[in-house]
């Protein structure tokens, strides 16, 4: 079994290797089910999207929750080697949107969440999206 994302954050010294993640996608959804996301989504985007291959969708109860979600997911990226992933959105933090490469995660407060319906679009062929349990 993997090791939780704040594992990896915490008790680590340079010279202990770093744990090891299945994917970037496993790194990201552990770090959100540590901090208590709710509703979190991962919609497979292989062949039907060239800008990444997969998106994970979150909320968060508040805008402090959403702003301390993307901050950990962001260090979680950096601690993991995957360099510095690119955000919008977090001063404001209705609508954080990460952009890790292969994952492009989407954190929102569960008000904005319903208004843009995201997952909506990408569920013209609904097979793709899974919950992320």
């Amino acid at each position: 079994m993997a090791p939780k994302a704040h594992e990896a954050l915490s008790g680590t010294s340079s010279d202990e290797p770093r744990p090891s993640y299945g994917s970037l996608e496993d790194l990201i959804l552990t770090r959100l089910d540590d901090d208590k996301a709710q509703d979190v989504v991962l919609i497979d985007l292989k062949g039907k999207s060239p800008m990444a291959d997969s998106m994970i969708v979150a909320s968060g109860r508040s805008h402090r929750h959403v702003g301390a979600l993307a901050d950990h997911v962001m260090r979680a990226l950096k601690e993991a080697g995957h360099g510095k992933a690119r955000v919008e959105g977090l001063p404001h933090c209705d609508w954080v949107l990460i952009d890790a490469g292969d994952v492009v995660v989407h954190l929102f407060r569960p008000e904005v969440r319903s208004f843009y319906n995201i997952e909506k679009i990408w569920s013209v062929d609904s097979p793709h999206i899974t919950p992320a349990n």
